[in-house]
Formats: structure tokens, sequence, C-alpha cells
């Protein structure tokens, strides 16, 4: 029997079928996704058809362009993101089977057209069909549907060659560990990223939007989403040219997966690369060369040296880091597009309460190997400290970077001493009550296939004390609030030894506390955090 690409498609749905049969949890997660993709596509669809519901042919100018170019951009990144979820799409699926290049490259993308992401972004870009069709009658309507569906082919194109090019390289540890960073750098920009956008509309130079949307049109990440803009406007000449350059576009995917296709399927692809990064001498770790010089010969900084070293190896952790960081600068920063630095400072405190929640399960980190302590008899006060100390040693250089920031935001170096007392009042606080937290609360981690991922679900509970704890540091921060406004200009000046002093003494009271409790519950405390 002739393999064609209805085979890859029946074969996917097939997959996806035995994959969800007798699953509960599959299932539900299933549903839920197809839920959120079904909504996706209505709020895309009814955000595109709103330009030509208000007939107004120069908002279809700006949204098109953006619209799609973003669209695009996420099928290309999104894949070095998540690769691996579906299984069926990954060409080393297909290494024993006789199939010829063209067949197989047929097939993997009539089976990812079939995909419910597809579907999904073919009913959300329908909307541009209808403004097109209220704006330039039949014939802008025609010519938007061929754009939609060559856009559809150039996003599901560009996504399989992704895939096929990083399909070896992304099964490594390194290559997880870089995609784990992606994942936390694009999960915390989404905040920042709308708060910046929000700031730059109030504040845009709309002939200077049009101009630019207008030279994104011809780029091939948003040529098929104006042909019926063109249409409409009288520009039919501009159609035939954005379909070349479309196909070109296409024909260049289609070339880039043809040569890895193969090195996918075998698994040879970059595996010279990958094998010279794991022979490298871990000494060149800048971390592995800089404790010995730094940590106390004692236990405490043995502990502190260890603690240190996960905090920058191990991948959920940093995951945790880049995730403040990027808070923590951009928050602050699109504050200031958009409003000129006077949301900065409030931002910065919000950052200060949100630094802490990285150690909120600090020992399911590591699971079972927490035993060790309990069996070598380490003091429930030592660990807390040292584990305390090695998130400072990250954390606390940030929050000076984003006291600097917002400080000259807010009109200048002088008021950046009370800013980072500020700061550290804030994270001191939130320590203080995070850190028992850890210790009542702590719970189960499973192998890390992404560092947001929680055992046995249950996650709003989990996550209910780090929320609580954020809330009550921003509490805890009301009494440096209202000294720095009783003070007045005094604040500038007395601002720092006042809240370093503030936070080192709430940081002392929840360290002792935790550290007591520990010593209490260590046997619990293993049990809860050991993957069962």
């Amino acid at each position: 029997m002739a393999v064609t690409p209805w085979s890859f498609v029946r074969l996917k749905l097939r997959i996806t079928g035995n994959g969800l049969r007798g699953r509960t949890a599959r299932i539900v997660v299933f549903v839920l996704g197809a839920v959120a993709a079904g909504f996706a596509a209505v709020v895309g669809y009814s955000v595109f058809a709103v330009p030509g519901l208000l007939d107004n042919p120069r908002a279809a100018g700006l949204l098109f362009p953006f619209g799609g170019a973003l669209l695009v951009l996420g099928w290309f990144f999104l894949p070095l993101l998540f690769f691996g979820v579906d299984d069926s799409l990954d060409p080393a699926q297909f290494a024993l089977l006789p199939l010829p290049r063209r067949t197989l490259i047929t097939g993997l993308a009539a089976a990812a057209l079939a995909g419910i992401p597809a579907l999904a972004t073919l009913a959300a870009t329908a909307g541009t069909v209808d403004s097109a069709a209220r704006l330039g009658g039949p014939g802008a309507a025609f010519a938007q549907v061929l754009g939609i569906i060559s856009g559809l082919v150039l996003c599901v194109v560009i996504s399989r060659a992704l895939t096929s090019a990083f399909a070896s390289a992304l099964r490594s540890r390194r290559a997880r560990d870089l995609a784990t960073i992606l994942l936390a750098v694009v999960a915390a920009s989404i905040g920042p990223a709308q708060l910046l956008l929000l700031g730059l509309v109030n504040r845009a130079d709309w002939d200077s939007a049009a101009s630019i949307a207008s030279i994104v049109g011809w780029t091939p990440l948003a040529a098929p989403y104006t042909l019926g803009l063109d249409v409409a406007a009288g520009r039919v000449w501009a159609v035939p040219l954005k379909l070349l350059i479309v196909l070109v576009m296409i024909a260049a995917m289609l070339w880039w997966w043809s040569r890895t296709i193969e090195a996918a399927m075998s698994g040879t692809a970059g595996s010279r690369a990958i094998g010279r990064a794991t022979r490298k001498n871990d000494n060149r770790d800048p971390v592995a060369r800089l404790l010995p010089r730094w940590a106390p010969r004692s236990r405490f900084g043995a502990l502190t040296a260890r603690e240190t070293r996960y905090w920058w190896r191990e991948t959920r952790r940093r995951a945790a880091l880049i995730t403040l960081a990027v808070a923590g600068v951009f928050l602050p920063l699109s504050t200031v597009f958009g409003t000129g630095g006077a949301g900065a400072g409030g931002l910065a405190v919000l950052v200060g309460a949100i630094a802490p929640i990285g150690l909120a399960n600090q020992f399911g980190y590591e699971g079972s190997a927490n035993a060790t302590n309990l069996a070598t008899g380490i003091p429930g006060r030592l660990e807390v400290h040292s584990r305390a100390a090695a998130h400072a040693l990250f954390t606390v250089p940030m929050l000076l970077l984003v006291a600097i920031v917002t400080g000259f935001a807010a009109g200048g170096p002088g008021g950046v001493p009370a800013r980072v007392g500020m700061l550290l009042a804030v994270y001191g606080f939130g320590l203080a009550l995070v850190l028992p937290i850890s210790v009542r609360f702590a719970y189960a981690l499973p192998d890390p296939t992404t560092p947001f991922a929680l055992s046995s679900g249950g996650g709003i509970s989990k996550a209910l004390p780090s929320l609580g704890a954020m809330v009550g540091a921003l509490i805890g921060a009301i009494p440096v609030l209202i000294g720095a406004y009783l003070l007045g200009p005094v604040w500038t000046w007395v601002g720092l030894p006042l809240g370093a002093g503030y936070g080192l003494g709430a940081y002392l009271i929840g360290a002792n506390l935790a550290g007591s409790m520990l010593d209490r519950r260590m046997p619990e405390v293993v049990a809860a955090v050991t993957t069962r």
C-alpha cells in the first residue's frame, strides 16, 4: 500500500487516541488544551475582525502585519521550548522505515496541519478574511484566504524545520537546560512586555508605526496576512509579489528541513558539538573557581558553597533566578517607558517581595538527598543560614541593579541608597516568612521535565503559602514606607542603614524559627520531599 500524507494524519490521530485511552489525567489535560486552543482561536478571530467591523483600514494596516509577524515568530520559537510534546512528529520515530525523503516531509507536514495548534491558528487568522471582505469585497476576501493558507503552511514548515534541525541536540542535558532557561525568560517576560506595550501604545507615534507596519508587511513574516489589505487599497500588483516572497521562504524552509531530517532521524545532528561540550573540564565553571577563594573553612562555608554551586548549575534553580532577573529588571523598566518612572518604585518593592519565593520549597529541589544532612546531624539553624546565604549571593546583586534602574528612572542617583535599603527590608522580611514555610510546607518535585512542574497535582494549594509569603512581605514593608514618608528628605541619608537593619532583624527572627522547626521536623521534611 502506498504511503500518502493521509497515512501520517491517520497515524497521528491513532497515536493520540491510544495515548488517551484509559488515562483520565491525560484526557483532562487534552480537553483543557483543546478548550484553551478554542478560546485562543475565538479571541484571535475577534481581534482580527474588529478593523472590518469598525470600517477602519488604518487599524487593519497596523494589526495585520504586526499580529501576523508575532504569530509566525511564535511558531518559530515554541518548538525550541516545547519539543517532544508531540512524539508522533519526531523524525527519529521513522528512522527504520524505508520512506523517501519527500514522502516523509510531506507526511510530517500534513500531520502537523492536522493538529490542534494549526487548526486554532487557521481559525484565529480567519478573522482577517472577515475584515478584508468588509473593507474590500470578495476579491480582497479571496486574496486573504490565499494569505492565511500560505501563512499557515509557512508556520508549520518553519516549526518542523527547526524541530528537525535541533532534534538530536534537544535530547542532550545541556540543550534541555537551555530550553528551560528560555522558558523561564519567556514566562517572566510576559507581564513586563504587556506593561511595556501598553506604555508604548499610550505614547506611540502612529504615523511612524504605520510606516514600520508597511515595511513589515513586505517581509515573509507578515506578507501572507496583508494580501487582502493590498486588494482593498487598490494595490493588486502587490499580491503576486508577496505570494512569491512567501513561497520562496517556504521553499527555503523545506530545503533546510530536507537537509537536516536524515540526521535528525539517525540522532547524529550536533553530536560532535555535544561531545565536545561534555568533555569540557568542570573547572571552567566560574563558580567552581571562585568558591574555594571566599568560602570559610567551616561547616557553614561548605554548606554555603554547595548551595551556591547548586543555584548556579541546577536547572530549576537557575530558572527561578532567571525569572527573578527578568522580572526584576524589566518590570520597573517597562513602567519607566510607560509612565515615565512614576510607578517604578512601587514595582521595585514588589520585586523585593518576589525575590525570596525561590526558597519557598528549597528542600524539594534535592529530594531524598536531604537525608544526608539528617544522617550527619547538621543543625537546623546552620542549614537554614547557609541556604539563605547562597540564595542572597545571587539575589542581592539583582536587587542592587533594580535599585539603580529605578533610582535613575525617578530622577537621579541620589535616591539609590534609600531604594537599596527599602529592597533589603522587603527581602529580609520575605525571607523571615518564606524560611518557616519551606520547613512546614515542603513537597516533592518530579524529574525536571519543566522547571515549573509539581508532583501529584494540587498546584494551587501548594502555591498558596508562597503567595501568602509574598503578600506578607509587602505588608511587612509598610512600617518602612511609613518611616520613609515621615522622614522625608532625611530618608535619603538614613534609608540604607535603617532598611538593611530592619530586613536583617526580620531575617534573623525568621531564620532562627525555621532552624528550630527543622531540628524537630527534619524526618518529616525528608519524607515530604521524597518522590514516591
